[in-house]
């Protein structure tokens, strides 16, 4: 066996205390030089009665205990508006515990702030609140109680339209709406020889083609909302999605009836960037931010310009 010298052994050992360590701080709790991002969510029935006729004038006495936070809290009593409120914030976990913040506090955060919050807001504008003003009143409100930081708030109203504000762009509010077209088309590349096609696209090249239902996420901003409190009129953003796009594809084999893909393979990934061409100058003073395409359940391909 070949004899270290006194210098090699002491490196030999100085790196073998190294791994040591390494290994002994991800058993205590990780790397904790590095930041994560933690999102939590909670789910709630709320009206503009709510803190009252619902459940006693703090809001909270006649809903305790919380017995269904999955299915929500406080649940509907009657007819109420149901709604989701998604928080996240980064920063770098607990070098012990490996938390970066315990989420019954972050439940504790949203529950006490937002709740009461959103029932103010209600009773003050009624049906005239619309998600924007909310979520830009909820953002203000837990940015300045949050003891971590925030870096994104999300709130569903349906659950196919979300409202969202990121800690990069505070200014700008974000909605996303969901839309749905059903289609066939085969993955086909002409310059591709036939047994290549069927080698690289399976059952997907068929020569008849086969077919899915689409599911279409598209995301608009806007910095400054209009007098009414809105990045855009929902029924106008819906009615130039409809005419832009889903009246294109809906109900169609994308190969031989859409012009966009009569040369380009209709992959999800090329189907998401027509529709982003489709709807990037759509919006006037709102812009377009994103758009999502589920291809399926487990498959979606998603384009935010270059």
């Amino acid at each position: 066996m070949q004899k270290r010298s006194g210098r090699a052994r002491l490196c030999h050992m100085k790196a073998n205390q190294t791994s040591a360590g390494l290994e002994d701080t991800h058993r205590r709790g990780g790397d904790q030089t590095r930041s994560v991002v933690l999102t939590r969510e909670i789910r709630f029935s709320i009206d503009r009665d709510w803190a009252t006729a619902a459940h006693g004038e703090d809001g909270f006495a006649r809903a305790h205990p919380i017995s269904n936070s999955w299915g929500g809290w406080p649940s509907a009593v009657g007819i109420a508006p149901y709604l989701v409120l998604q928080i996240s914030v980064e920063g770098k976990p607990d070098a012990t515990t490996g938390y970066l913040v315990n989420i019954q506090l972050l439940d504790q955060l949203l529950r006490q702030t937002a709740l009461p919050a959103t029932a103010k807001l209600l009773r003050q504008s009624g049906v005239n609140l619309t998600g924007e003003l909310l979520i830009q009143q909820l953002w203000l409100a837990l940015k300045e109680k949050a003891e971590w930081s925030v870096v994104a708030l999300q709130l569903w109203t349906t659950p196919h339209l979300s409202y969202a504000i990121k800690k990069d762009q505070p200014e700008m509010i974000e909605v996303t709406q969901t839309f749905e077209f059903s289609a066939s088309h085969r993955l086909h590349v002409a310059s591709m020889s036939d047994e290549d096609n069927r080698k690289y696209f399976g059952k997907c090249n068929n020569v008849n083609g086969h077919g899915h239902n689409y599911r279409v996420e598209v995301t608009i901003g806007r910095p400054e909302l209009d007098e009414a409190g809105r990045a855009i009129s929902l029924p106008e953003f819906e009615a130039i999605t409809k005419r832009c796009v889903i009246d294109l594809l809906d109900h169609k084999h994308l190969n031989a009836d859409v012009p966009e893909f009569a040369e380009l393979n209709p992959s999800v990934e090329n189907i998401t960037m027509v529709i982003w061409d489709k709807l990037s100058d759509q919006f006037g003073t709102a812009t377009l931010r994103k758009v999502r395409v589920w291809e399926t359940a487990k498959t979606y391909a998603e384009y935010a310009g270059d």
